[in-house]
């Protein structure tokens, strides 16, 4: 047979987000926090009192915790995996040996079985020490191969595949292409059945691991044809099978120990076993490993924001400028006060979410992706504060500053390493939008017809009436609430006025929202900075919720209530203002003055101001050559020893 030759398929705006929506989960068989937030209900009773673990959890999540500490403290460098750009055999086989792959996965497998509030203590413990190493460990477990056969696989395939995967094999995800980002309906990879086997051709970029992994999750597009049914589909592929090549190690401003490449397959022959669920479910799969895979990537943001905490505070203490030490002088502690009370947020948010996800009681697919878009923005700017903060020393790489004589702080490196988490699994823009989706979920599923310019008019009378009952019952609800009330939560203290606040505030968000959709209807989806806004102030009044609920924990079974209240009403406080912000641009701003000069900037209008500079750039191709063939490239794929 001859490998296709087609480019990534031509699709419109419409098939492309009928594709998505046809990947997303749709129903809602569990209640979700976050979704009765964007509706204005504010359910409490969903965090609090705040979930804890099991105690057996919390003994053996702790004991892998000890060991894992020590060998970070004795067995990683994490300042030679920046200098190398590449992380030693040495120590990953050390992880290996530590059971570190298999943290996710069941003992019956071999792995340790540790919860998800422990698996991601143990990221953000490894991220501190080096961030790339945190990141093999998470593109391993939380987006590769173990979480989808978990949630999918046969009990052939976990039986075949687990094992290896808990003790000796890395696993690489891989769904990006060089021309297909966000937008799975141009997907150009195939796998074409071929007896019992399908036949896979295609290009995949920024496979993390993809360099060094044993096993692949792919996902590639099947033909429909008789008896199949098509579509993009899950398979789990050899890392070493024949027609495999990884062309090209990638590098990056960041994260450079980071094992991530350009992989080609050309006519590589997978069996009709190794297919994760049936035809075309490819894409749901993804997505439904992201609900909690996400939850890594928070993790190590909240790691990092304790470390900023840290820094931030000895040297503050230690520096002196005009005769007392710069935390004294307000322009330097108003950022360490954002630093501290920024960072028990993160903490809050993710351990909350975590624990969420460990109970199962909650749906939280927002949740999730609320944890991943907060804790990626926020710790950016917690770790550019603590870069000014210690202003030209920040700059200056940790070597520098041991080769003349001082503390090797590696504060530049971390806001290198931390940018990558804006875009990775979902860009803050993607993020606002598949947030979006779900906020006004319950919306479009009473209202969706009637703004639906394929549907017929009957089908919009119906959905009029549904619309009509839906909304009769629910704005009504939105006109008051126990926000108003002097002693609501009274049993919060100081902090009950900030629970008050969320309660008021989900209304006003929800008001907002229902007037938005019934001035612009089907424009809406157009209208994404005002979409954004909508989620950014959903995620603060998350995070608010969090906060409060994790210090009226540590109030009452710790020694840092006291404290912990303090740092939940600075965050509190601080987020009030950037939801009063926010809110104030939903309606003010300059969205449609930016649209026309975008219009302008395109059409060449504005080339004028480009003048008087020289681009550094070569002249090649935007998007690399992606055309099915044999790869003519050497394999620099590596085997750990």
């Amino acid at each position: 047979m001859t490998a296709p030759t087609q480019r990534p398929p031509k699709v419109t705006e419409r098939e492309a987000r009928q594709v998505a929506e046809a990947a997303r989960q749709q129903d809602w068989h569990k209640p979700s926090f976050a979704k009765e937030l964007f509706l204005g209900r504010f359910r409490l009773d969903l965090i609090h009192p705040h979930p804890l673990p099991a105690d057996e959890d919390v003994r053996r999540g702790e004991a892998f915790l000890a060991k894992l500490r020590t060998f970070c403290e004795t067995q990683v460098d994490g300042a030679r995996i920046e200098r190398e750009a590449r992380i030693p055999d040495e120590t990953i086989a050390g992880l290996k040996e530590l059971g570190a792959l298999g943290m996710k996965i069941d003992p019956k497998y071999g792995g340790l079985g540790l919860t998800q509030l422990y698996y991601n203590r143990a990221l953000a413990l490894v991220g501190s020490v080096s961030p790339a190493l945190g990141a093999l460990l998470s593109a391993h477990q939380s987006i590769g191969v173990p979480q989808p056969l978990k949630i999918f696989g046969t009990q052939e395939q976990k039986d075949a595949f687990l094992p290896r995967l808990a003790r000796s094999d890395i696993s690489a995800f891989l769904l990006t292409e060089p021309d297909v980002g966000s937008d799975p309906a141009r997907l150009a990879t195939t796998a074409v059945p071929d007896g019992e086997d399908y036949v896979l051709d295609g290009v995949k970029l920024w496979t993390t691991n993809g360099v060094v992994a044993d096993l692949l999750v792919v996902m590639a597009r099947v033909p429909a044809s008789d008896g199949h049914r098509g579509g993009i589909t899950a398979f789990v592929v050899e890392g070493d099978s024949p027609g495999i090549t990884v062309e090209n190690r990638n590098a990056f401003m960041g994260l450079r120990g980071l094992e991530n490449g350009v992989t080609r397959f050309h006519r590589v022959r997978v069996p009709a076993a190794n297919r994760i669920g049936p035809e075309g479910s490819g894409l749901k799969i993804a997505l439904t490993t992201l609900n909690t895979g996400r939850l890594s990537l928070p993790a190590a943001c909240a790691g990092a924001g304790k470390w900023c905490l840290k820094i931030a505070r000895e040297w503050a203490a230690e520096r002196e400028q005009w005769g007392k030490p710069v935390a004294r002088h307000e322009a330097v502690g108003t950022k360490i006060a954002f630093i501290a009370a920024t960072a028990f947020a993160l903490e809050a948010v993710v351990d909350l979410a975590s624990q969420m996800a460990d109970e199962d009681r909650n749906d939280i697919r927002i949740e999730a992706a609320l944890a991943k878009l907060y804790g990626s923005e926020m710790s950016w700017l917690i770790a550019d504060e603590l870069v000014q903060i210690r202003g030209g020393r920040g700059y200056e790489t940790a070597d520098s500053l041991a080769a003349r004589g001082e503390r090797a702080v590696p504060a530049e490196q971390l806001l290198r390493d931390l940018r990558i988490n804006r875009i990775f699994e979902g860009s803050t823009e993607i993020m606002h939008l598949l947030i979006a989706r779900e906020a006004v979920d319950a919306h479009l599923a009473v209202a969706g017809d009637i703004i639906d310019p394929d549907k017929a008019l009957a089908d919009k009378a119906k959905a009029g009436a549904r619309a009509g009952g839906f909304y009769a019952r629910w704005l009504p609800r939105l006109v008051a609430g126990q926000g108003q009330l002097p002693g609501a939560y009274g049993e919060f203290g100081d902090l009950a006025t900030h629970l008050r606040y969320v309660e008021r505030t989900s209304r006003k968000l929800a008001r907002s929202t229902f007037y938005a959709m019934s001035r612009w209807q089907g424009k809406m989806e157009l209208k994404q900075a005002f979409l954004g806004r909508i989620v950014d102030i959903g995620a603060e009044l998350f995070a608010m919720s969090a906060v409060c609920v994790r210090a009226e924990l540590l109030r009452t079974t710790g020694p840092h209530g006291r404290e912990a209240h303090q740092l939940a009403d600075a965050f509190c406080r601080q987020a009030r203002l950037r939801v009063a912000e926010l809110f104030g641009r939903l309606w003010a701003n300059t969205d449609d003055l930016d649209r026309r000069v975008v219009d302008g900037v395109l059409a060449g209008s504005y080339t004028w101001l480009e003048e008087g500079i020289l681009d550094p750039s070569d002249d090649g191709p935007w998007i690399a050559d992606t055309t099915p063939g044999e790869s003519t490239k050497e394999n620099v794929h590596r085997k750990i020893r």
